[in-house]
């Protein structure tokens, strides 16, 4: 079968600032890999340009989804392709409503797997069957985009986001940043809920502790652009206990 996800020796900058130096990953159907690593490896820096976010420029190498180059698509077309992304710090948006924006995206989603788009009824009652897994009430569907929620809410809210559209591939940026225990308990279980044989997920993280939550098939450690080591969960627990200076010279 063909790898749902194939990184092929890519290279990004930032203006003139070389960030990524030669990544290679093949992340399988079904598969959760966790990228770990210090401050300024570059972890965000990948999530972006697998999102297609503007501003990094890919200087070499590929991005394969589904055997597909992704490099020339825009953002929404990635997205309507099946990748999403859960941002470190979610963004408000002000005036947007919140079930206008989930049904927005959920329709285009759909129309572009050729189904007819939902209709206001039945979206209400899907969208609040997902909510009550999440602990997000109706008093929260009825504000606009983040506005006014706590860093655990809006992480919620993106999980949320994730459970309606189904991606194939859901890149979490961090997203155990700004979290207390319990919040990140909620989370974790919202995704994994959304684990099967079909949906695979790049987990982006800096600590352990949300390995405990989102127990992933593989872990790999970036530093200065690269990876250095990829294992199995075994490596976070390494990591956490010896720290990064270990792994590589340039951490």
């Amino acid at each position: 079968m063909t790898p749902l996800l194939e990184i092929k020796d890519l290279h990004a900058s930032v203006g003139d600032t070389p960030i990524l130096k030669g990544i290679n990953l093949t992340i399988n159907h079904g598969e959760i890999h966790a990228i770990m690593g210090p401050n300024g490896s570059g972890k965000s820096t990948m999530s972006y340009v697998l999102s297609g976010r503007d501003g990094y420029e890919v200087t070499g190498g590929d991005v394969l989804m589904n055997g597909q180059s992704i490099l020339e698509m825009e953002a929404d077309e990635r997205a309507r392709a099946g990748m999403f992304l859960a941002f470190q710090y979610p963004v408000e948006l002000p005036g947007v409503a919140g079930m206008s924006f989930l049904r927005a995206a959920v329709n285009a989603r759909r129309l572009d797997k050729g189904e007819d788009e939902i209709d206001q009824l039945e979206f209400v009652k899907m969208v609040r069957a997902k909510a009550k897994d999440l602990s997000i009430d109706d008093e929260m569907l009825k504000r606009a985009v983040n506005v006014g929620f706590s860093g655990g809410e809006k992480k919620r809210y993106e999980i949320l986001q994730m459970a309606l559209l189904e991606p194939q591939l859901a890149v979490l940026d961090e997203t155990d940043s700004g979290l207390d225990v319990d919040a990140l308990k909620i989370v974790s279980e919202g995704v994994n809920m959304l684990r099967d044989a079909n949906r695979s997920m790049l987990v982006i993280t800096h600590y352990q502790r949300l390995l405990n939550h989102i127990v992933p098939d593989y872990v790999h450690i970036l530093a200065n652009g690269k990876i250095r080591r990829s294992g199995g969960k075994e490596l976070a627990l390494e990591v956490e206990e010896s720290g990064y200076a270990g792994i590589d010279d340039a951490a």
